[in-house]
């Protein structure tokens, strides 16, 4: 009898969630790293992420499944592990994989919210102004409207840019541009955002709200560059008695080469995309202050994944180390306390079950996450002790990680292994998993457990 009547309690407590109806604005900026190292939140100017965090938890210890834009998100929308869902590359459609799967905007919009993006949500690079545009953006089955921005033809032009290579490396370039905030892709997702909260009234909403910046090209009106003074930039130093560890081929060899000068200019055009994207952020906040959304809005804030910026030399995403596995995550929800931090392991795979369970829906059968609504309650509970971390490197070279509170463990499917005791080596630069063999034992198991994937 006691068991019915917790079951009846659960079901009338969704009923309550649901009948609500709570609209969710979900915002992804495109390679945003949390704060760290030399990228202190003191030296990150961004006013209008620190307003959102007053309204949420912060996440400080939160974990993507993959270090690159496509698998990660590809993982988070569907709820699946990488090895679920077999995406690793920025090139294959989720649907090209898993035609059949409910993403999570597409859950809210089958049980009657309007679901509309802008931007990048879901990956679109190389799917522009092609014939699978709309596939890219995953239309019509996960929004009733998409669209995605470009930089208008005053806002590729630039004041002063330079390639940090010399050309050798493509994307590696900084530029200050011309013209307002609208000339570029965030100004005008934020504008579409703000149109679409405000067209969709009192009826429940999901909307995605895809910034481009930070990543690269690195590209703002000067405005944000000048936030930066150049010279006062501090640049990231490795300890001298840092353990060596193979390294991408290729692009490696060119941050080899970078000077000081080049070092600061990265850093600073990077900050200048952060503070670019932050403004942009502010005016979508507004907007929920202005049509006092805030007790009936969930707002969820996270980067895809981290970045290096000069941590063992790189310059870029797609490793194992703490830099790019951990990302910004801020979730606020109606009824849940604002400015409180969590340390509870958690990984993004959560954020849909979560969002179902706030939106009161039931989420598809099989997710890989957890509910992180008992952490939004009380953010000294902790829901998980491990999270997992993906990466492969051509042909079935692959690694995996395991991050527990104390531990990282990477194990490369050549059988070498990099064990970090992060209580005294929070940079990971120290390897000791041949000082340690029991933790290295102890976390194996833990990399066993997870879904089988080729090459590990």
């Amino acid at each position: 009898m006691k068991q019915l009547l917790l079951s009846l309690s659960s079901v009338a407590v969704l009923h309550s969630a649901f009948s609500a109806q709570p609209n969710v604005l979900f915002i992804n900026a495109d390679d945003l790293r949390a704060p760290g190292g030399i990228m202190t939140k003191e030296l990150m100017k961004t006013p209008n992420l620190d307003r959102l965090a007053e309204r949420g938890t912060t996440f400080e210890r939160a974990y993507v499944q993959y270090t690159v834009c496509n698998p990660s998100r590809s993982s988070y929308l569907s709820g699946l592990r990488c090895e679920q869902t077999g995406i690793v590359n920025n090139l294959t459609l989720l649907r090209e994989k898993k035609p059949e799967v409910v993403t999570m905007p597409q859950l809210f919009k089958e049980a009657g919210w309007r679901a509309e993006c802008y931007g990048k949500i879901f990956h679109l690079n190389g799917k522009r102004g092609s014939e699978r545009r709309n596939e890219a953006l995953d239309l019509p089955k996960s929004w009733h409207a998409a669209d995605a921005f470009e930089p208008t033809a005053l806002g590729r032009r630039m004041i002063e840019q330079r390639n940090m290579t010399g050309g050798q490396v493509e994307w590696c370039w900084w530029g200050m541009a011309e013209g307002g905030d609208d000339d570029q892709q965030d100004g005008q997702v934020a504008n579409a955002v703000i149109d679409s909260i405000s067209r969709n009234g009192g009826k429940p909403w999901f909307v995605g709200c895809g910034f481009a910046k930070p990543h690269d090209p690195f590209v703002a009106p000067k405005k944000y560059f000048d936030l930066y003074p150049l010279e006062k930039l501090p640049i990231w130093r490795d300890a001298a008695d840092i353990t060596p560890v193979g390294r991408s081929a290729g692009i490696g060899r060119h941050f080899e080469k970078f000077t000081d000068q080049e070092r600061r200019e990265f850093t600073r055009s990077y900050l200048a995309g952060t503070s670019f994207m932050d403004a942009q952020l502010g005016r979508v906040l507004d907007v929920l202050d202005e049509k006092k959304l805030w007790d009936t809005t969930i707002v969820v804030f996270l980067g895809d994944h981290g970045y290096h910026h000069g941590e063992r030399g790189w310059w870029n995403k797609n490793t194992l180390f703490e830099r790019t596995c951990r990302a910004p995550l801020i979730i606020a929800a109606p009824g849940m306390k604002g400015g409180q931090s969590t340390r509870s392991l958690v990984e993004f795979i959560d954020i849909f079950p979560t969002l179902a369970a706030l939106g009161g829906l039931k989420p598809p059968a099989g997710l890989a996450g957890v509910d992180l609504t008992p952490v939004l309650r009380n953010p000294a509970t902790e829901v998980k002790d491990a999270a997992f971390t993906l990466i492969t490197r051509g042909g079935a070279e692959s690694g995996r990680r395991v991050r527990t509170s104390t531990h990282a463990l990477t194990r490369w499917s050549d059988g070498g292994s990099e064990l970090y005791d992060l209580r005294h080596d929070p940079e990971e630069q120290h390897n000791v998993a041949s000082d340690q063999p029991a933790k290295v034992k102890e976390l194996e198991k833990k990399l066993d457990s997870l879904p089988a994937w080729k090459g590990s």
